[in-house]
């Protein structure tokens, strides 16, 4: 009896957690929850708080600027220019973000990164692009493909990827990512220009470098 008791109430939780789990809705409850940083009179939601929706104007959901190029005047040749919550307040909780970006002729670099929070999807508009990503291990394959304008590729959330200008031009893509703030992890910048350094041995045996070319590297300046 008393194991059939037992049964009865592992169902009983079950089917609780299963009524809460259908319950919640990861979807917003609401048309927009345009954020400020107003925590006396704002709603924490979702890493922003929300003014109140009467108070909302046209220009929390507007941003001007994109038709301007990025300075590629960098070691990587390239400009990220990011319309994300930050830009657009209106943007929060709605899981949606945009970035433009510049490539310098000649080998223009968006060097190897990730985005911890979002897919994107990318668009050439103008130029010539080497992009790729790699999968995670253990198979760690690489996809890879040449984009001209018009063409478009995908990076799953989370991987590895990057963007190369092939092409004697300036290039130029739009990207959309699937979140309001993706985040971005370049992985040479995080990896030799920590702050604080992480320790040059644990560099060392991880690369397989002498710990000179791994102090070299963390000495230099790195650039998203």
């Amino acid at each position: 009896m008393k194991g059939i008791q037992s049964i009865f109430v592992v169902f009983a939780l079950l089917a609780f957690a299963c009524s809460l789990a259908s319950a919640f809705d990861p979807s917003p409850l609401q048309d927009f929850c345009v954020a400020i940083n107003d925590t006396k009179h704002g709603v924490f939601v979702n890493g922003k708080f929300c003014k109140d929706p009467k108070f909302a104007v046209a220009n929390d959901f507007f941003f001007s600027g994109l038709d301007k190029p990025g300075n590629t005047s960098n070691p990587n040749g390239s400009n990220v220019t990011t319309v994300n919550v930050d830009k657009i307040p209106g943007l929060n909780t709605l899981g949606i973000s945009l970035v433009r970006i510049d490539y310098a002729p000649y080998g223009g670099l968006n060097p190897p990164h990730t985005h911890p929070r979002g897919t994107e999807i990318l668009v050439v508009v103008e130029g010539t692009l080497y992009v790729g990503f790699v999968t995670s291990d253990p198979d760690n394959r690489l996809f890879t493909k040449v984009l001209y304008p018009g063409d478009v590729f995908v990076f799953p959330i989370g991987l590895i990827h990057f963007q190369f200008n092939i092409g004697k031009t300036e290039a130029v893509a739009f990207a959309g990512l699937s979140s309001q703030n993706a985040g971005v992890i370049p992985i040479a910048k995080t990896v030799f220009g920590s702050n604080p350094p992480i320790n040059p041995d644990v560099l060392t045996k991880a690369f397989q470098l002498d710990k000179k070319v791994v102090t070299y590297l963390q000495s230099l300046f790195w650039s998203d």
